[in-house]
């Protein structure tokens, strides 16, 4: 008998909503200054061959192809060709998160992350296989390749970060891999207006109350009440900046009145908010 597999990423993707804009780089390399109003953004470099130096942060690191290299916007970087005779080309898929549960997603990228790939890439290496020959010989309906190229990378480079999560243990990716811990997140992403007691979250990852509370925080650095209260927030501030009034919006979002919801978002804006 088939066991039903665990989607990690449908709802995750729903509430990140990308939108990827493909482009080459210029062949002496990269220099991007930071750009705070592109938080919500995610710059994935795709090398597919050769080597690189990718400077960000203070911090310098080689980059050998084919490899990804994910970096915040809002961080300026560099990336410079080690060699002019390589033959591999520097893409450029410029992710633009446009969903509710960005600034959760965008936790994750304080730092640049590096991503070498192997051959048990699968989407991956096709998607960059395809992006590579329409920039060397563009040809008929190359937009809508690109675009649907760009989001299969955005897919793959998401699910290579399920199965290879930070070095520290901690982070939403790290709860991704997680069997017990994914289950409650991809509840609590599916559904967020649902009432989500701990111990109901606890009963979807299988496991006992005390033992779920703390591995999640451990995990995820916050517990579930504060993970989940934050993206019922994002939701309610998404849906107020499309016009929505506070009813609407706090129904979306799972909270019990619009008073809940006011006082959610006035500490959201801060004590110097007025």
């Amino acid at each position: 008998m088939n066991t039903l597999r665990l989607d990690r990423l449908s709802a995750l993707l729903e509430g990140l909503a990308p939108a990827v804009a493909l482009a080459a780089t210029s062949p002496g390399g990269v220099n991007a200054p930071a750009h705070m109003e592109s938080r919500h953004t995610l710059q994935v470099y795709v090398l597919t061959g050769g080597a690189v130096r990718l400077h960000a942060g203070g911090a310098a690191v080689n980059v050998l192809g084919p490899a990804l290299m994910a970096v915040n916007a809002a961080q300026a970087h560099q990336i410079e060709t080690l060699s002019p005779d390589d033959t591999g080309q520097l893409m450029c898929a410029q992710t633009r998160l446009t969903g509710p549960v960005a600034t959760l997603f965008m936790e994750e990228f304080a730092d640049p992350r590096v991503m070498p790939l192997a051959d048990d890439e699968p989407a991956l290496r096709l998607a960059m296989t395809l992006i590579e020959t329409e920039m060397v010989a563009p040809r008929c309906g190359q937009p809508a390749l690109l675009n649907r190229a760009g989001d299969i990378l955005f897919i793959g480079l998401l699910r290579h970060m399920v199965a290879h999560p930070g070095p520290h243990g901690t982070g939403l990716f790290n709860g991704l891999a997680d069997p017990r811990i994914a289950k409650a997140l991809v509840a609590m992403h599916q559904r967020p207006d649902a009432d989500w007691s701990l111990e109901r979250l606890a009963e979807t990852a299988g496991m006992s109350r005390t033992a779920f509370a703390s591995t999640f925080r451990k995990v995820m650095r916050r517990t579930p009440g504060r993970y989940l209260s934050a993206i019922r927030l994002a939701l309610a501030q998404r849906a107020v900046e499309l016009g929505k009034g506070l009813k609407e919006a706090a129904r979306t979002a799972g909270y019990g009145n619009t008073s809940a919801l006011s006082r959610a978002l006035s500490r959201a804006r801060g004590p110097c908010a007025e």
